[in-house]
């Protein structure tokens, strides 16, 4: 029983993460030119690929609480670790031209150059998970603002924010489709 579910879950994430990479192909997020492009702010495919993203998860995951099928337990919104760790992506990103996600697809796709991204993103968690003992201590308790969301911050059910970011995305698009973006 605990067993066959585990072993279901980890398909179903299997099947999830190939459609995601299906996505990511054929959305050509995966191509170095629309990495730079969105860096330069050039070209928000990956943005608009980003709001879809976000629009249809948080409807499917807030559908499921409703449903109770699932139970959310978010993670304390840390100052510090955000900082820190933006800082890491947005730097590793610039570098390689390639997100997590992207780099993996990147690779599947047959662009070995990837495998530099992906290599490095191993070597990052591996020193991570030595200085956790340390980060804990320090930059993981700095600016501590518990469990923080939109909805909770607005002291509103997340069915009223979810329309309203869903009509913002919309004219964010609009707005990128007009000036060609």
């Amino acid at each position: 029983p605990e067993g066959r579910r585990a072993m279901s879950e980890q398909w179903l994430g299997l099947i999830t993460g190939i459609c995601f990479g299906v996505l990511l192909q054929q959305g050509r997020v995966l191509r170095f030119e629309k990495q730079v492009g969105a860096m330069l702010l050039k070209d928000m495919t990956i943005m608009k690929f980003m709001m879809s993203a976000i629009l249809v998860g948080m409807v499917g995951i807030h559908l499921l609480v409703s449903l109770e099928i699932v139970k959310l337990n978010p993670k304390a919104t840390l100052l510090g670790a955000l900082i820190v760790g933006g800082a890491l992506f947005g730097a590793g990103w610039a570098v390689m031209g390639f997100c997590p996600g992207t780099s993996v697809g990147a690779l599947g796709e047959g662009r070995w150059h990837a495998i530099w991204a992906i290599l490095g993103m191993i070597t990052g968690a591996a020193f991570y998970a030595e200085a956790y003992a340390h980060l804990q201590k320090n930059l993981l308790v700095w600016g501590d603002f518990g469990k923080l969301s939109l909805p909770g911050a607005l002291g509103v059910n997340p069915w009223v924010v979810i329309p309203v970011l869903g009509v913002v995305f919309i004219l964010v698009f609009v707005f990128f489709e007009k000036r060609g973006l």
